[in-house]
């Protein structure tokens, strides 16, 4: 299929062949049929992309303070390599669109395929030939008269409705409407339709004449004429409300807001504008100031939009889904007019022009703008890539399908695979055709794919890599050890005991021909902490080992706090360094203890200290932290024994003091957490038929360790830790059957 993008370097606008999209549980797969551009957000969006990194530091000092601190926390080189990554990430564009449901996700019982919809969501609702679209971002077409071209505009719609609702605006109010753009001309017909009196100002005369003709009562294009305008048919009071649908960097809208108003009036931001408000007009009056977000009560809550957990009707009567199918309505009842604000249609093949119209490099005036597609489109969900021609592989060749193509995969594990170099990129996967092919293409892979069928039944595909979200790690690795691959697993490996105790099942006849499954525990292969392993090797008494984790505040609906979806952040994260604690100990831990810090409302159980005694008498702190700065150095590991103590810091500095004698080792220009050693480490095994660099015992034993974190936190006592493998483990699910592929997630 095609799909819109653009570059986040220079804005450069392309249309691009990607694999049709996975369809996805709570979630209906739409053919677009239309898709409006919006002069507003992606205007914006395109005028930044153009500017160059001065001017974009400049507009987004968050960022740039991001970077330097990351800087002096990883290291320049790592930096710049993060901060290439994500310029080199293209962007999905589009957030309004309208089209036929082809097929319907598992759990979505009111929508049908043939249905006509209109669909809403930046990353779902995007310029492109399909999209998956969450079910509470979808609204039915109700009536034939309502064409794509007008449902294309539903999103917009319900953003204006929204700022009317948030206005209080009722039958007979005076309503003033600041800005007579799309926002602005809609905003006028909705409080027509509601009885209101509506004036309308804008500084274009071609765009005052076009809301009068669609029934406004009054327009001016002057800020005076406007303040006469408003006391004129209010008998000197004032508006009753007033709606500011403006897209400025100027404060004249607030301004002018708070002369037009009457006392105790309601002022609604509804486009962006500045908001410095001026006291006296607005103190004097007791004016309301009220900022409208976007279209309704939903919006920004992944538990609403991403899981569909609806608000009951009794409680939250508009949502942002009822406020979509209420300016349906209105469509259907012909309330408003949309046809004279379509002032540009181009065919997808054609969107770069859309985009010159908007940023103005056509010098052309433009209001309502449409991409349009075609009634057949290609849903193939594999796609091949045209690259430079590839060294035949060698028969010991690694030959890498991808499962899950987001961050982690793109800017930190594919780069470490490519500098060791000797494999082979075969098919890169992920649930989004755009971020599958750019991985594809930025490292070299031969095709992409949303279907992870093409990774798992093709037979040039030797070891399958998977990068997807954690829910569904068990599910693939059991598939991919099924079809007969070898396995590298990001961390961590699965997230509960059952899961584990069928990966065992499978992982025991999968030894026995040979098929390696290597968790991405990379922190044991960084070259500090092999060096600080070697210096640990000549104590012969317990350790003590505490490891302080300055992780960072994420916010209780990110995916990695959800326990269906990431497990939360001790079985998500903390694995990581329950292994790094066993590598340097050369043992495994018998008891846990968990105990959570702070404020638990604040913090989603993601504050805490973790105990761990091992089976040599080793006593190992891991204090995973969530409340402090982020500037500050993330991981600090201390050891003491026999006389020895060793300290890495962040893996940019290693202090080893034996004797009175003290060693230091640093890393400067990049940190080096271990990614490419693992890799190296791994591909090895495979080539020369030797073992998992990590012994699946200690991967094992690593998981039942985190779970029982997990569990003493929940209990508030220590926990004993199971029998790391074995009769005990494959106990646990000697009846189950292992399950399908679980297929890629939405981030992937």
């Amino acid at each position: 299929m095609k799909q819109v993008f653009q570059d986040a370097r220079s804005a450069e606008i392309t249309v691009a062949e990607v694999p049709a999209p996975k369809l996805l549980a709570g979630c209906v797969l739409v053919r677009t049929a239309a898709s409006l551009v919006s002069a507003g957000t992606e205007r914006a969006s395109s005028e930044f992309a153009g500017k160059n990194l001065l001017q974009k530091a400049r507009m987004r000092p968050d960022l740039v303070r991001e970077v330097l601190s990351k800087i002096s926390r990883d290291g320049l080189l790592a930096t710049v390599s993060t901060v290439r990554s994500r310029l080199d990430q293209p962007s999905a564009l589009g957030y309004s669109s309208a089209g036929t449901v082809v097929a319907v996700g598992e759990g979505i019982a009111d929508i049908n395929p043939g249905d006509r919809v209109a669909c809403a969501g930046a990353g779902h609702a995007v310029h492109a030939e399909f999209a998956c679209i969450p079910r509470l971002l979808v609204a039915r077409i109700p009536s034939e008269a309502v064409s794509f071209d007008q449902a294309a505009f539903t999103t917009v719609g319900a953003v204006a409705l929204h700022g009317v609702r948030t206005a209080d605006a009722k039958l007979g109010d005076i309503v003033a409407v600041i800005g007579l753009g799309l926002l602005g001309q809609l905003t006028v017909q909705i409080l027509k339709a509601a009885g209101c009196c509506v004036l309308g100002m804008d500084i274009s005369a071609e765009r005052a004449d076009l809301a009068l003709r669609l029934g406004a009562d009054a327009v001016s294009t002057s800020s005076s004429g406007f303040q006469d305008l408003c006391l004129q048919h209010s008998a000197g009071h004032g508006a009753d409300a007033v709606l500011i649908a403006a897209q400025t960097a100027s404060n004249d809208p607030v301004n002018l807001a708070g002369a037009v108003a009457r006392n105790r009036a309601v002022v609604v931001a509804v486009g962006t504008v500045a908001m410095e408000i001026p006291r006296r007009f607005f103190y004097e009056k007791e004016l309301d100031f009220r900022v409208s977000r976007s279209y309704g009560p939903g919006r920004y809550d992944s538990a609403y939009e991403q899981k569909g957990i609806d608000y009951p009707i009794g409680y939250v009567r508009w949502t942002e889904t009822r406020n979509m199918e209420a300016f349906l309505k209105l469509l259907g009842d012909r309330k408003l007019d949309l046809q004279p604000l379509v002032t540009h249609r181009f065919p997808i093949a054609r969107a770069h022009s859309a985009y010159d119209l908007i940023t103005g490099k056509t010098h052309e005036a433009f209001l309502g703008v449409l991409i349009t597609y075609p009634d057949h489109a290609d849903d193939t969900r594999h796609v091949k890539i045209s690259t430079p021609d590839r060294p035949v592989a060698s028969h010991k060749s690694i030959q890498i399908g991808l499962l899950g193509a987001g961050s982690f995969a793109t800017s930190t594990l594919l780069p470490a695979i490519k500098r060791v170099g000797g494999v082979e990129m075969v098919v890169a996967g992920a649930a989004s055709g755009s971020h599958a092919r750019y991985a594809a293409q930025k490292f070299g892979f031969h095709s992409c794919a949303t279907d992870e069928r093409e990774i798992l039944t093709n037979p040039a595909v030797n070891t399958v890599v998977i990068t997807t979200r954690h829910h569904l790690h068990a599910a693939q690795v059991i598939a991919a050890l099924n079809s007969g691959k070898h396995v590298f697993c990001e961390k961590p490996l699965c997230l509960s005991e059952e899961e584990l105790g069928r990966i065992i099942d499978v992982h025991d006849d999968a030894n026995s021909t040979r098929r390696l499954l290597m968790v991405g525990f990379n922190r044991r292969f960084a070259p500090l902490a092999v060096r600080m392993k070697s210096f640990l090797q000549k104590v012969r008494e317990p350790l003590a080992l505490h490891y302080r984790v300055n992780a960072g505040f994420l916010p209780a609906d990110h995916w990695l706090n959800d326990p269906q979806q990431g497990g939360g952040r001790i079985i998500g994260e903390v694995c990581h360094f329950v292994d790094f604690l066993c590598f340097l100990t050369d043992s495994s831990p018998v008891e846990v203890e968990t105990r959570s810090l702070s404020n638990p409302r604040q913090y989603s159980n993601d504050n805490v200290v973790c105990s761990l005694r091992f089976a040599d008498g080793s006593q190992g702190t891991i204090s995973y932290l969530a409340n402090g700065d982020r500037s500050y150095s993330k991981e600090r590991i201390e050891i003491f024994g026999g006389g020895n103590v060793a300290v890495l810091e962040d893996f940019r500095r290693l202090e080893l003091v034996r004797g009175g004698k003290k060693r230091v080792f640093r890393s400067l220009l990049r940190q080096d957490k271990g990614h490419r050693g693992e890799w190296q480490a791994f591909i090895t095994a495979i080539q020369t038929g030797a073992d998992s660099p990590i012994p699946f015992r200690e991967v094992a034993s690593t998981m039942l360790t985190t779970f029982a974190l997990e569990e003493s936190r929940c209990l508030g006592q220590p926990i004993a830790v199971p029998i790391a493998a074995g009769v005990a483990m494959k106990d646990l699910n000697a009846n189950d059957d292992a399950p399908d592929a679980g297929g890629f997630d939405q981030a992937s």
